[in-house]
């Protein structure tokens, strides 16, 4: 008993410094408006994902991600009671469309970022911390993929591999883990040179331990507030794609296919060229701000992860 009471008492005393940190940071986001405000929209964001199902009911059983359509007329019709935000080319209801994309979107946020983020953790530590030819291969191929524009590359393997979702999101995998292993590997370079790393090289420890319990946490977080800022970036990327008619299958509900169903109605007939602005304002929209929330939120994270703000 007494040696769980001191063994608790000692995890406090580790601890308490960092929790002070933990506190100052949050006072720092709590005080932002701006940080406040990009989390209000990821949570109404994530809000609108898990209740879609109950916004917006699959008429579909097995196809949840089809968007019904109410008829194959080419023009759109104007919001009302059957169809809330109204109708784009073919009928298909801009609602739906919207509230089921914003699952879609979380969909290619994460598997996008989250999969870049480890590949370029991987090698970025690989190439910082060894050095010498695997530096050389791995930063060759970094400068190699770098020097392609990313749009360009990513439709060319669009292209290649065939024109649906997950093809968008491996070739947004395949362009965009070169920064984050520059990043990982300039933050490494510098912390393996700190006394600390050098003290548990000389106490035995493996390559592993000294990459994953000494080097990496104390490099990693301009890595995570760059894959904060990412998420809104890669889906504004799928939806870009989806716009030329490279992404999701036509459809399916995804925000950059709303817009690009709207593509032939941006400008209505002369004398009232706002007709048509729910076509393409409403799912401009849901891209804006959710794009929005996730950069202020990177702003967010930046206060809590970075050392040095939190020293001063």
């Amino acid at each position: 008993m007494e040696l769980g009471v001191k063994a608790w008492k000692e995890f406090k005393r580790r601890m308490e410094p960092r929790l002070k940190e933990v506190k100052f940071s949050l006072s720092r986001v709590r005080k932002s408006p701006l940080s406040l405000a990009g989390l209000f929209l990821i949570l109404l964001f994530v809000s609108i994902a898990i209740a879609a199902p109950y916004l917006a009911s699959p008429k579909h059983r097995y196809e949840p991600y089809r968007i019904p359509r109410d008829g194959y007329s080419a023009t759109p019709r104007p919001p009302s009671r059957t169809h809330l935000f109204g109708t784009t080319e073919g009928q298909y209801d801009i609602y739906y469309g919207v509230i089921w994309g914003t699952r879609t979107s979380f969909r290619i946020g994460f598997t996008v970022v989250g999969s870049i983020l480890i590949i370029g953790i991987i090698l970025g530590s690989l190439s910082g911390y060894y050095g010498g030819v695997v530096d050389e291969i791995i930063m060759r191929t970094v400068d190699t993929f770098m020097s392609l524009p990313t749009l360009i590359l990513a439709m060319a393997l669009v292209s290649a591999l065939g024109h649906n979702l997950d093809n968008v999101m491996k070739a947004l995998i395949i362009v965009g883990w070169p920064p984050y292993a520059r990043l990982i590997r300039g933050d490494i370079l510098r912390v393996r040179e700190e006394d600390y790393v050098e003290a548990a090289r000389a106490l035995g420890c493996s390559d592993f331990t000294i990459i994953f319990k000494h080097v990496l946490p104390n490099a990693i977080y301009p890595l995570l507030v760059m894959a904060s800022l990412d998420v809104g970036a890669m889906v504004l990327t799928a939806a870009a794609l989806s716009f030329l008619g490279l992404g999701a299958p036509i459809g399916y509900a995804d925000w950059g296919q709303m817009i690009s169903f709207a593509r032939n109605w941006i400008v209505g007939p002369p004398g009232n060229p706002l007709a048509y602005w729910y076509a393409v304002t409403i799912p401009g929209l849901f891209i804006l701000f959710f794009v929005l929330g996730w950069n202020l939120l990177g702003d967010a994270f930046r206060d809590i992860l970075d050392p040095k703000l939190r020293r001063r």
